[in-house]
């Protein structure tokens, strides 16, 4: 009896002494975790507040920058970190993100390491333009890629094939990805063929110097597509699809729609689509694949194996098929609810919609004519 009572006593103390254990390393664990919180904490106040502030605030020298016509804030960013004039490029294209600073202008500034962030931010959107623009150049919405580059060679110095190849250069598009939110992984996919189809904001671009460097105009066009994009995200945080997908979306979008209220129509029978497992059989994806522009699809077109092809595969198509406007851009974020599972866009613009496949086809059968009239017209060098 007396035994079995030490044992008790022995179990009971052991039971104390190892909860004793339990609550120490518990103690210690918390300790580390919150002196790890605290520090990360005081690291990033001393970091922003050290990024903000001038970089030498007994500094007199004035240094000068000149901040090109169509620089973004990226690039900005990077010239004023060259300058010595900021920290970091970088954190400056965040915190003029992040307080939704625009409208810096271009000129030549004479600015101080003893400014702060802030009052740079303020010189730079007082900015005062020494000459007029000599690099004017605009891009239209819906444009492949390639046509886009034929537009800036055509505008440039540049050839249109070593545009094509610096649009296509790995290093230089794994540089972009770290830069740029807008840009993920899902451009390096296998099968795309050109990684920023999609990605070159259609928009007029204004620079002061002819001579502007490839990257320096690719990356203009980016920065607006990162811009438009990103504030959608924010705004849908709970958007079903990645943004390459909603990219690749807003291009159909693009090709198919004419008229503004027509965007969101789409937009919503692409989704019913989705949402139901159906292919998107969509033409603008077939002419893609086969890289000619159609006036009308043949069933043999449709056959084409290609990972652009909807009419082969289901599912959003592998990347874009075109460089979308906002409008495209906001209305595959924005879809319109309707029941719609079927659309076809006459000749001139209009758009039809229908519920079921029996309905569509009788639509297609009707007007089917003005494509082909209008096909035979291109042929026969009248025009459209």
């Amino acid at each position: 009896m007396s035994d079995s009572k030490d044992n008790q006593l022995e179990k009971y103390a052991e039971k104390v002494r190892r909860a004793k254990i339990v609550r120490k390393i518990v103690l210690i664990s918390v300790a580390i975790i919150f002196f790890i919180f605290i520090s990360a904490l005081a690291f990033g106040y001393i970091y922003i507040k050290s990024a903000l502030g001038p970089m030498d605030d007994e500094s007199i020298e004035m240094v000068a920058v000149e901040i090109p016509i169509g620089s973004s804030s990226t690039q900005i960013g990077r010239i004023l970190e060259d300058e010595g004039v900021i920290k970091n490029g970088l954190f400056f294209r965040y915190y003029v993100r992040y307080k939704n600073e625009t409208g810096f202008q271009a000129g030549n500034y004479e600015l101080s390491k003893a400014m702060t962030l802030d009052e740079i931010i303020d010189e730079l959107k007082e900015g005062r333009m020494m000459q007029d623009a000599d690099l004017v150049f605009t891009v239209p919405e819906g444009l492949w890629l390639v046509n886009v580059a034929r537009i800036i060679a055509q505008n440039t110095d540049h050839e249109e094939e070593t545009i094509i190849e610096t649009l296509s250069d790995e290093e230089y598009l794994n540089k972009l990805i770290e830069n740029y939110d807008v840009l993920t992984e899902d451009i390096l996919t296998e099968g795309i063929r050109h990684p920023l189809e999609g990605y070159l904001f259609p928009a007029r671009y204004d620079f002061l110097e002819e001579d502007v460097s490839i990257e320096v105009i690719i990356e203009s066009m980016i920065e607006r597509t990162d811009k438009v994009v990103t504030t959608y995200m924010g705004y849908y945080p709970d958007h079903p699809y990645s943004i390459h997908e909603t990219l690749t979306l807003a291009s159909i979008i693009e090709r198919e729609a004419q008229k503004e209220e027509d965007r969101y129509k789409i937009s919503g029978v692409l989704y019913n689509r989705l949402d139901r497992n159906m292919r998107l059989q969509v033409d603008p994806t077939v002419a893609y694949a086969i890289g000619e522009h159609l006036y009308m699809t043949s069933i043999a077109q449709t056959r084409v194996d290609s990972p652009y092809n909807t009419y082969m595969y289901a599912g959003i198509p592998i990347g874009p098929v075109a460089n979308p406007g906002e409008a495209s851009i906001k209305a595959a974020f924005e879809p319109e609810e309707i029941d719609y599972l079927y659309f076809y866009a006459r000749y001139g613009g209009d758009v039809l919609y229908s519920k079921t496949y029996e309905e569509h086809n009788r639509i297609h059968q009707q007007y089917r004519h003005e494509w082909a009239e209008a096909a035979q017209s291109e042929e026969s060098g009248e025009d459209e």
